[in-house]
């Protein structure tokens, strides 16, 4: 029953806000018919977090109710997407600052919650699987939700939808038990210091971070290539969307499986194994076999993402002393979500060159990803506690 209540409080949070991101920028054509200014919306509301990340961490760490502070986050951006929810009644620059505000809270659930699930679930590997199938539902949840909610309604419910299931997230929180990390004595600020030294400095979690955030260029990039190469060999954009759709569909099918049976081998080795298996099935798709071998290979190498995230989150808390872990989880995902953005700006800047191109830069990201594993120390010993 613990898992059930760490997903019932996690999955909420998090579908919100992969939800809230596609249902911004429908909203802004819907109501005011501008493109960009939905862009600037969801900017607003993903840029915070790289830059909170690190204090959120801190504040994990230090503070004697993490439950009480996760779900004060929570409702804090729930009540951002319900404002966004009325763009066109309230003022722009108000439905702005409400969606920076929730995307400052975002780390607080998005990484920061993550490092308190083996208080919920003390066995590892199956607490981190678990963690990344909340992760998977909400990437692929929020946005399924987003597209129904649209089709039969529109993106102003649909953004209301989000503030909700948010809301039901921070119900789902007082379900469960997190307990306070042990206290060091020092200033917010000392202890913000530590954990950004202990990440940078302490080689196992280095090459992790360098790993985790190496790959999310290519996540990232991957959806707007996925059009660009639909374009270039079916001259259809909405083919993009069933390649994108068949990564997202093979993650949540691995997730799945990850959660019911976690994987034994070594976490660096799964992480290092399952990246660089999704680049070289990417880089095979890149090869002009058709628009179904594509869609094949793309989601044949989702069904990898989820056992690479949980051996990715599992390798963070044995390499993190207890003391530190929030700012770990947190400037992890913080990293995370930046490369991701910087890949998707990237992929736009490079639209010209092909989606063959673009597909075969993807997988060598990813490649390149997992072979930073090899140096991942050999015998390292966690050092959790």
């Amino acid at each position: 029953m613990s898992g059930a209540r760490y997903l019932a409080a996690a999955t909420p949070l998090r579908l919100g806000s992969g939800g809230a991101a596609v249902a911004i920028p429908i909203l802004s054509v819907e109501v005011l018919n501008d493109v960009a200014l939905g862009g600037l919306l969801v900017a607003a509301s993903l840029a915070p977090a790289v830059v909170a990340a690190p204090l959120v961490g801190a504040a994990l760490d230090r503070t004697r109710h993490p439950r009480s502070l996760i779900a004060a986050a929570g409702a804090i951006s729930a009540l951002g997407f319900a404002g966004a929810a009325l763009l066109g009644i309230l003022p722009t620059a108000v439905v702005a600052v409400g969606l920076i505000a929730a995307g400052a809270a975002g780390p607080f659930f998005l990484g920061g919650l993550s490092s308190f699930v083996t208080d919920e679930i003390p066995a590892e590997r199956r607490a981190y699987a678990l963690d990344a199938l909340s992760y998977n539902l909400g990437s692929v949840g929020g946005p399924a939700l987003v597209a129904v909610t649209t089709a039969f309604g529109s993106a102003r419910a649909a953004m209301a939808a989000m503030a909700v299931i948010a809301l039901l997230g921070v119900a789902g929180l007082f379900l469960t038990t997190l307990r306070p990390r042990p206290s060091t004595g020092s200033s917010i600020w000392r202890t913000m210091g530590d954990g950004l030294r202990h990440i940078v400095r302490h080689r196992p979690l280095a090459v992790v971070t360098a790993s985790g955030t190496l790959s999310q260029l290519g996540g990232g990039a991957l959806p707007v290539a996925a059009v660009v190469l639909a374009l270039d060999r079916t001259r259809e954009a909405n083919d993009g969307a069933v390649i994108v759709a068949a990564f997202a569909i093979g993650g949540l099918v691995g997730a799945l499986a990850t959660a019911a049976r976690p994987g034994r081998l070594r976490p660096e080795l799964s992480m290092g194994i399952g990246f660089t298996v999704i680049g070289l099935l990417l880089l095979g798709a890149a090869r002009d076999g058709g628009l179904w071998w594509t869609v094949v290979l793309v989601g044949i190498a989702g069904l990898f993402t989820a056992s690479s995230a949980a051996a990715m989150l599992l390798l963070r808390k044995q390499q993190s002393p207890a003391s530190l872990r929030g700012q770990v989880f947190t400037v992890g995902a913080g990293l995370r979500a930046t490369a991701a953005a910087a890949g998707a700006a990237c992929a736009a800047a490079t639209v010209g060159w092909g989606g063959t191109v673009q597909f075969l830069g993807i997988g060598a990201i990813w490649v390149l990803s997992g072979a930073l594993l090899a140096l991942y120390p050999r015998n390292t010993e966690s050092i959790d506690g």
